[in-house]
């Protein structure tokens, strides 16, 4: 799965969640940059992501995420 693949997975499932689309997720995307994504939308929205892609993140995954581009190298390392 490529990249874009993932992008195009993970834009839609950050929209239901944050109820808006007036973002850019990029590799450097985080939490200040979105307006409404805080620590519980953003446990939503991994969970969310873990239904899309039928995985389930590691905890260590999660603790050290910092931005969007960390959040897809989690679902590339979880999907290969």
């Amino acid at each position: 799965m490529t990249t874009e693949d993932i992008y195009e997975k993970i834009k839609p499932v950050f929209s239901k969640v944050l109820e808006h689309n007036n973002f850019e997720l990029t590799e450097s995307t985080n939490t200040n940059d979105v307006d409404g994504w805080g620590s519980l939308t953003h446990m939503i929205i991994i969970e969310e992501i873990e239904k899309v892609f039928n995985i389930k993140f590691k905890l260590l995954d999660l603790m050290t995420m910092e931005n969007v581009g960390d959040l897809v190298n989690a679902i590339k390392s979880s999907t290969d």
